[in-house]
C-alpha cells in the first residue's frame, strides 16, 4: 500500500469502524438524560385513638419518611389527650374539616390511616363527605363491629361497680355524651368511593373486645365469634362491606404478638400491614 515514509495508512477495518466510533464519543460528550419521572406518593392522613396524640406516632412517621420519602404526612392534632372523649360525631366533624383541605389538593387521592378510636372516625368521614378520594382506608387495631363490655382503659376511668353496669350507663343520654359510650352504637354511604380496605388487629391485643372486631367480627347470642361474612350488616351490604369483598378490595392483616398500645410503634407490622398499601 502506498504512503508517506514511516507511516502507515489506516486498515480498512478502521475505516469501517470509524463513524460507529464517531457516534459513540458523541453520546459521551451529550449530556445524560434526565431521570424518568416518578409519581409522587399520594399523602396519608393519620388519625389518632383515645387519649392520644400526635406525638404518639413519631416511629409511625419515621418509617413513611424512610420507605416512602417525599410522602406528605399529616397527623391531625386534635382532639388530643382527654379531649378524645368527647362524643364521636363532635369529632367527626371536626377531622372533617381539618382533612377536606388536603383531599382537595390531592388529585389522585390521599390514604387514611387511622389507629383504634380513630378508625370509628374515619369510617364515619368516609360516610359524610360525598366527595372523598381515599384509596386506602387502613384500619389500625379499630373496634369496626363494636366493643363489648369491658377495656384496660376502663379499670382507671370508671370504679368497678360502674365499670360492671356500664351498658346501661353508655346507653343513658349521659353516657352517650363520651367517645367511648358511642362504641356501642353502630351506620353506608359513600363508602364505596373507597379503593382499598385494610383491616388490622390480633389476639394479643388486650384492649379490643372480641379483638375479631378489628375485623368487622363479633359475639353471637352465646358469646361465640362469629367473623364478618356471618354478620347480618354484611349479608345485608348494609354500608358496602359484601361488595367491598367482592371486587377484591378488602385485605386483612392479622398480626399476634402486638399489644395495644404498640400497633403504630412496630416496624414488622409497618413493613408487613401498611407500607405495601401506601402507594
Amino acid at each position: 500500500m502506498l504512503g508517506l515514509p514511516g507511516r502507515r495508512l489506516p486498515s480498512a477495518e478502521f475505516l469501517l469502524l470509524l463513524p460507529f466510533l464517531l457516534l459513540l464519543l458523541l453520546l459521551l460528550l451529550l449530556p445524560a438524560a434526565p431521570a424518568p419521572h416518578r409519581a409522587a406518593y399520594k399523602p396519608v392522613i393519620v388519625v389518632h385513638g383515645l387519649f392520644d396524640s400526635s406525638y404518639s406516632f413519631r416511629h409511625l412517621l419515621e418509617y413513611i419518611n424512610e420507605t416512602h420519602p417525599g410522602t406528605a404526612v399529616t397527623v391531625l392534632d386534635l382532639f388530643d389527650g382527654r379531649e378524645s372523649l368527647r362524643p364521636l360525631w363532635e369529632q367527626v366533624q371536626g377531622f372533617r374539616e381539618a382533612v377536606a383541605p388536603i383531599m382537595a389538593k390531592a388529585l389522585q387521592g390521599v390514604h387514611l390511616i387511622c389507629y383504634s378510636q380513630g378508625g370509628l372516625v374515619c369510617r364515619a368521614l368516609l360516610s359524610v363527605m360525598d366527595e372523598h378520594n381515599v384509596d386506602s382506608f387502613i384500619s389500625l387495631s379499630s373496634p369496626q363491629m363494636g366493643q363489648y363490655g369491658d377495656t384496660n382503659y376502663l379499670k382507671w376511668l370508671f370504679p368497678t361497680s360502674m365499670r360492671s353496669n356500664l351498658y346501661r350507663i353508655c346507653y343513658s343520654p349521659w353516657g352517650q355524651e363520651f367517645s367511648i359510650c358511642n362504641y356501642w352504637h353502630a351506620w353506608r354511604k359513600n363508602f364505596l368511593r373507597l379503593g382499598r380496605l385494610v383491616l388490622i388487629g390480633g389476639p394479643d391485643d388486650g384492649v379490643i373486645t372480641p379483638w375479631q372486631s378489628s375485623f368487622f367480627g363479633f359475639y353471637d347470642a352465646n358469646e361465640t365469634v362469629l367473623e364478618m361474612e356471618k354478620q347480618l350488616v354484611y349479608l345485608r351490604d348494609s354500608f358496602g362491606l359484601k361488595t367491598l369483598l367482592a371486587r377484591g378490595a378488602i385485605v386483612r392483616c392479622p398480626m399476634a404478638g402486638i399489644s395495644h398500645t404498640a400497633w403504630h410503634s412496630n416496624r414488622t407490622l409497618y413493613e408487613t400491614c401498611i407500607e405495601p398499601w401506601l402507594s
